[in-house]
């Protein structure tokens, strides 16, 4: 069985949620899915957790993440697996009326 590596992710953090970075507007992790990466970035920053995740460890839904240009729901969810350099893009829902 092929072991999985480590990829280096870049993960863009929203405008609301930088305050829990230390104001970075991008945050270098290692991962090799989007759950690990995102786990990561939890682990450096544990006030973000609750803003991303339920307290059962779901996402929350209106946190949307995406690959690129593409939605991980449409991919692989949490499990999507990142080549190495990959970005990944927290983008809050917006609610409108």
């Amino acid at each position: 069985m092929e072991s999985q590596k480590t990829s280096s992710v870049k993960i863009r953090i929203p405008t609301p949620l930088r305050s829990y970075t230390n104001d970075q507007s991008t945050v270098a992790v290692g991962g090799a899915t989007v759950e690990e990466a995102l786990q990561s970035l939890t682990q450096a920053y544990p006030a973000l957790e609750p803003h991303l995740y339920h307290e059962n460890g779901e996402l929350r839904s209106f946190v949307n993440i995406y690959l690129g240009d593409d939605d991980i729901r449409y991919l692989n969810g949490p499990d999507t697996e990142l080549p190495d350099d990959a970005e990944l893009s927290i983008v809050p829902s917006i609610a409108g009326g």
